[in-house]
């Protein structure tokens, strides 16, 4: 019986691709095979290393018939080994950031992520099977000479976003201000400063009662998160927090306080957030960038100028009145189960019985 194995570039909390690697090794493991997710050693956590192996240890171990899936989302060391390792071979692609988000902010980051597109494009033709999780995915791949790329959406366990919320965080948050909330990590292409201008607006001619949250990682983007708080304090806003990465049952309390989820990412491959706003039903504003749309698929209000007024005045809409707002969240529930009623699983295993063969 062969083994099933993934390897990942970081293996951390929170992390989506971290998230959905544990989904998958259990869905492995629930065939039958054997499973274990790889990673470099200095980039799993260490109360995470009974989770997750050394990458060097699945290559010394690996036989013919076993079969990697490489979850290929940023420049790493695991790309390289996984192109060397002699088995059958998957790719699930996740997207690499394009470097210009970076450039003059994060250098270094720039750096990895210039190494990260040049090893996708090296990793053309080495796999048995190639997925990506959107089809915006897809069609970088195809532009870089990948062939037969199947979609699949991320795996995830929405279950964890129903469970009890953190008491103390919802207390905190739950006023009278009017929530408005963003959830990413920390990164340029994520356009934290855009949500904080049409905060502005929204704040100073819409709704003063009002508070802007952020939830998500500023690991290795501190000079970004620099600028940003030069910049809030430049607008002069109150009640702004950036609340850095949180566990999940703050996370929850965070949604079940919010009035509204505001994104404007200019580069998303599949934008979990969104998925996770809709379960606690949240209405959502969205920029119409990378695969936000196809995410959304016909959810949520989409809009394609970032003119900033205009977009505090939909914000107060979509905040005061409860027709309209009713009505979109609706239409997110409806998308939302479109989701929750695909057989992820079975479409997987439908891909993986290439190389089960």
């Amino acid at each position: 019986m062969p083994s099933i194995h993934q390897c990942v570039a970081g293996f951390s909390h929170g992390d989506a691709i971290s998230n959905e690697a544990l989904v998958m090794r259990d869905i492995f493991r629930s065939w039958g095979y054997a499973s274990t997710i790889f990673s470099e050693a200095k980039r799993i956590l260490p109360e995470l290393r009974k989770e997750a192996g050394d990458v060097f240890e699945c290559r010394d171990a690996c036989t013919a018939d076993d079969i990697v899936l490489l979850h290929l989302s940023m420049g790493s060391p695991v790309n390289q080994i996984f192109a060397e390792l002699p088995c059958k071979k998957a790719i699930l692609y996740h997207n690499v950031t394009p470097p210009e988000f970076f450039a003059g902010v994060q250098e270094q980051t720039a750096h990895h992520l210039i190494t990260g597109r040049e090893q996708v494009k090296q990793l053309s033709g080495t796999a048995d099977l190639v997925m990506a999780d959107s089809a915006f995915n897809t069609k970088e791949l195809n532009a870089l000479g990948y062939e037969n790329v199947h979609v699949l959406p991320l795996i995830l366990d929405l279950g964890k976003l129903r469970v009890r919320s953190h008491r103390k965080t919802f207390k905190q948050y739950d006023d009278e201000l009017i929530n408005i909330l963003f959830v990413g990590r920390c990164v340029p292409n994520k356009r934290l400063e855009d949500c904080l201008s049409a905060f502005y607006f929204f704040q100073k001619f819409v709704q003063p009662a009002s508070r802007f949250i952020h939830v998500g990682s500023f690991a290795g983007t501190e000079q970004y998160h620099a600028l940003l708080l030069t910049f809030l304090r430049d607008l002069q806003l109150e009640h702004v927090d950036f609340l850095g990465s949180m566990p999940q049952d703050q996370l929850n309390a965070c949604y079940q306080c919010t009035d509204l989820f505001l994104c404007m990412s200019e580069h998303e491959g599949f934008c979990i957030p969104l998925l996770e706003a809709m379960v606690h039903k949240v209405p959502i504003l969205a920029y119409d960038a990378g695969a936000v749309s196809e995410t959304l698929d016909g959810a949520g209000v989409l809009f394609k100028e970032k003119k900033f007024d205009y977009i505090a005045e939909m914000m107060g809409r979509l905040t005061g009145d409860k027709a309209l707002r009713q009505t979109i969240i609706q239409g997110q529930e409806e998308r939302i189960r479109r989701y929750e009623n695909r057989n992820l699983e079975q479409e997987l295993r439908k891909y993986m019985d290439v190389l089960l063969r």
